[in-house]
Parts: C-alpha cells; sequence; structure tokens
C-alpha cells in the first residue's frame, strides 16, 4: 500500500475520532438527562389536562386530571375517576379537554369537548374520543412493553394546578415492583363490596418510586430511554386498595402507582368500532 494512501487513511482516522470526541467524553448520566429533556419536549404537546367546563361558573373550567393523546390524536386516555359521573345539564356543564397552547393564560387555553366516552371502571380507565378535532400530538404506546423492576420512568402531567397554574410538569424515579393491585386485607373489617370485587378481578400493577400529586392522575407513564409509554399513572383508586390498611398515609407517601398500558387495548378498539357511548347520554 503507498504511504501516502496510509498517511491518508491514518488522518480521516484522526478527523473522525476528533468529531466523536465530545459525544465519547459525554457522562451516560448527563447523556441520559439530554435525552430526557428532548422526550419531554415531544410529551409535552400530547397531555392535555381534564375536567369539566360550564360558561356561568367562576372559573368556568375546572381542572381533575391528567390525559394523553394517542393514534391520530383524536382520542385521550385517562383515569375513570377523573370524569364526573354526573354533569350539570341545566348551566350547560360538559366534560373538557384543556390544551396548553402556550403559557398558559386564558388567551392560550384551548377547550374541546369531547364527543364520545368508553369507561373501563374495573382498571379505572376512561378513553375520550374527541369527535372531528385532533391534538397537535400523540404519544406512542408500547402495550407489549416487559417491564421490570428498576426500569428508569418519568410521567407528564398537571398536578396542583390551581396552584401552579396550567403548566405541565414532569417527574421521573424508577418502577420498584410489579405488583397486585389488590392485596388481602390483615383485618377483614376493613372488607367491603368494593374490595372483595377487586380481589376477585385483581391484576398487576406498576409500583414507582416517584411521588405523584393531585392532578397527576390520567398522566402518561413513559420509559425514559425512548419515551414510550408504558402505563397509566394512578393513585386514588389503587391507594383505596393498597394502602387502606395504613390510615397513617395522609400525605404523599412517595409511592405511586400506574395502571399497565395493555389494559387501555381493549377500550381504544372499542372507539374504533363506534362502542363509545355520546357523552351526555344518561342512558
Amino acid at each position: 500500500m503507498p504511504i501516502r494512501s496510509r498517511r491518508s487513511r491514518a488522518a480521516a482516522l484522526i478527523l473522525a475520532l476528533a468529531a466523536a470526541l465530545p459525544t465519547l467524553l459525554v457522562p451516560p448520566a448527563q447523556a441520559q438527562d439530554r435525552d430526557l429533556r428532548s422526550i419531554v419536549q415531544r410529551m409535552e404537546p400530547a397531555v392535555v389536562a381534564v375536567g369539566t367546563f360550564q360558561p356561568s361558573r367562576h372559573p368556568p373550567v375546572e381542572l381533575m386530571g391528567t390525559g394523553f393523546g394517542i393514534g391520530d390524536g383524536s382520542m385521550v386516555l385517562t383515569n375513570a375517576h377523573v370524569l364526573p359521573r354526573m354533569l350539570d345539564h341545566q348551566r350547560r356543564e360538559r366534560i373538557a379537554v384543556i390544551r396548553n397552547k402556550g403559557d398558559g393564560s386564558a388567551r392560550d387555553v384551548e377547550v374541546i369537548t369531547p364527543s364520545h366516552v368508553c369507561r373501563d371502571d374495573a382498571r379505572d380507565l376512561a378513553l375520550l374520543v374527541l369527535g372531528d378535532r385532533r391534538l397537535p400530538a400523540a404519544v406512542g404506546l408500547d402495550v407489549d412493553a416487559v417491564v421490570d423492576p428498576g426500569l428508569p420512568i418519568a410521567f407528564t402531567g398537571y398536578p396542583l394546578s390551581s396552584a401552579v397554574g396550567l403548566h405541565p410538569v414532569t417527574h421521573r424515579g424508577m418502577v420498584s415492583a410489579v405488583a397486585p393491585a389488590a392485596v388481602p386485607m390483615a383485618d377483614p373489617k376493613l372488607l367491603d363490596p368494593a374490595m372483595l370485587e377487586r380481589l376477585r378481578n385483581n391484576f398487576d400493577i406498576y409500583q414507582l418510586d416517584a411521588t405523584a400529586y393531585p392532578g397527576n392522575s390520567g398522566s402518561p407513564l413513559y420509559d425514559q430511554r425512548d419515551g414510550r409509554v408504558i402505563g397509566i399513572l394512578n393513585s386514588v383508586y389503587v391507594k383505596s386498595t393498597r394502602e387502606r390498611q395504613l390510615s397513617a398515609i395522609s400525605e404523599p407517601s412517595g409511592i405511586t402507582y400506574a395502571i399497565p398500558i395493555r389494559f387501555a387495548q381493549p377500550l381504544i378498539e372499542r372507539a374504533r368500532n363506534g362502542g363509545c357511548r355520546a357523552v351526555g347520554d344518561r342512558s
């Protein structure tokens, strides 16, 4: 091989290494943080607040939880307990999906009324169909995700919105356990028909080493590494089952729960087949 050719290859290799050096020198934790920032930026436009809207009320919007757009942006997943059982039809109250289009001020808030809703009360899930409306972004679901303890996770939602405003907030942590949603009671006096039903129809949930706050219900739980949604945050429903014996827990305990995203698949199929009820249908 000619000497000049060898020198050219060596020079090219040195240039390539020099170009890659800044990336190689980034510590793994910093690289992961950088990746998470880009994932959060993609996630935020798909995350919405869920509540009710009543034009004569002050304020007209009452926020009750979080949801997130899926598919082509025409459907929103959330928790069933976030939705009111009854609406004040005389005062034109309606379920509302609230989207922050800017800084969260009144002029940058869009209120969307869903046309249909599917519920799975056994797993505290709900799917809102927006009709002809579309959210500007939607998230990818990993219904076949293999989730083990130690998986780094994050979730984005609208916690404590009455205090901090309509701004998406992200927390991160890890999956600390995959465990049954309902556990037998040490004290039989705590058993009631609802608890017995949950024990009969038990299913696994994700226990998280992360703290959620009021308003986080319905937030997308996603893998920090790729942003794929693996669950739906839920504390009210699961905590009432798992931590009922721990009456001392009256403040955030640092333990949060999530429903695996695979349980939302039947709702999505029902919506695609036109099996959801019209919002406001009292039949």
